[in-house]
């Protein structure tokens, strides 16, 4: 990919990765009906009915598209609770851009996803190989994990992965070793960008609905919150918008067999000439904050407190 070459662990790292979409930006995904949608926080569903249509672009609190409007189909029963633990396990999983290059002293979106939480009083840690990020977020001691591998694609060697083939080489291990924080109750996924100078979209989103499937053998009671990935800052993005428009489809497909699956568009909306640093690739703070957003206003009604 141009724009500086393989994604590295600086702030003038390469092509990294890119992040995931905008959807539930309008309406938090409530603990609605096992599966029934959650719209504004979470009264757009109703426990056991199978979900209604979610206000604003609610989500499914079992699956579906998060900020599409209409969350994936209920299927009665129990409300799914993701987070059984607390401090619920978070499992920031993609590229350099889930490392935070760019804006690494707040850990990327980890740092304002973290402060939000904080700030909602609910208990969050993040579980990951890797660590990187600050001491403290709002006060609190902040939780360094994370699986945000720089250069790394989907499921292929990138020009920028130094021979790895993917992320899908990290699940279950280490990403959910004991090491790691055990095995995730949330999946944020976030990743694409290094696959998208070198290969097809539909090659990436082979890649992608086998990555899903490996996520949710090895962890088939975490909620996956799949990214429709943001933006790079030259080029026309012609592959990555073929492949965020794909994505929906894998994640209402596993909505409707009953998996716990959400969507999140950080495409829409994200100003790649206001958002992302020199490089082009990576988010600024700005760009960041962003991303924390999108990524609370999908998963911050089920977190606990």
């Amino acid at each position: 990919m141009g724009g500086g070459g393989a994604a590295g662990g600086g702030s003038g790292g390469g092509a990294s990765a890119g992040t995931g979409g905008a959807g539930g930006a309008s309406g938090q995904t409530g603990a609605g009906g096992r599966g029934g949608n959650a719209g504004g926080g979470g009264r757009g569903g109703q426990s056991g009915q199978g979900g209604g249509q979610g206000a604003r672009g609610g989500a499914s609190a079992t699956g579906g598209s998060a900020g599409s409007g209409n969350g994936g189909a209920g299927s009665g029963g129990t409300a799914y609770q993701p987070c059984q633990s607390n401090p619920c396990k978070i499992l920031p999983l993609g590229d350099s851009i889930t490392y935070g290059v760019n804006d690494e002293g707040n850990g990327g979106y980890r740092g304002p996803l973290f402060a939000a939480a904080v700030a909602a009083g609910q208990k969050i840690t993040f579980n990951g190989s890797l660590s990187n990020g600050p001491a403290t977020v709002s006060g609190q001691t902040f939780p360094k994990k994370n699986e945000g591998h720089s250069g790394w694609g989907i499921s292929e060697v990138t020009p920028y992965s130094g021979g790895n083939a993917g992320i899908a080489t990290v699940i279950p291990s280490p990403a959910f070793s004991s090491n790691s924080g055990g095995t995730p109750e949330i999946v944020l996924l976030h990743i694409g960008t290094n696959d998208s100078g070198s290969f097809s979209a539909s090659q990436m989103v082979t890649d992608l609905n086998g990555l899903l499937d490996k996520i949710m053998t090895n962890a088939p009671n975490a909620l996956v919150v799949v990214a429709q990935i943001i933006p790079l800052g030259y080029g026309t993005n012609d592959v990555i918008k073929a492949y965020n428009q794909a994505i929906p489809g894998l994640v209402q497909q596993r909505a409707a067999a009953g998996k716990h699956i959400l969507l999140v568009d950080m495409y829409t909306g994200f100003n790649a000439s206001s958002m992302l640093g020199s490089d082009s690739i990576h988010p600024n703070t700005a760009g960041y904050k962003f991303m924390a957003d999108h990524w609370y206003a999908v998963i911050g009604s089920l977190l606990p407190k």
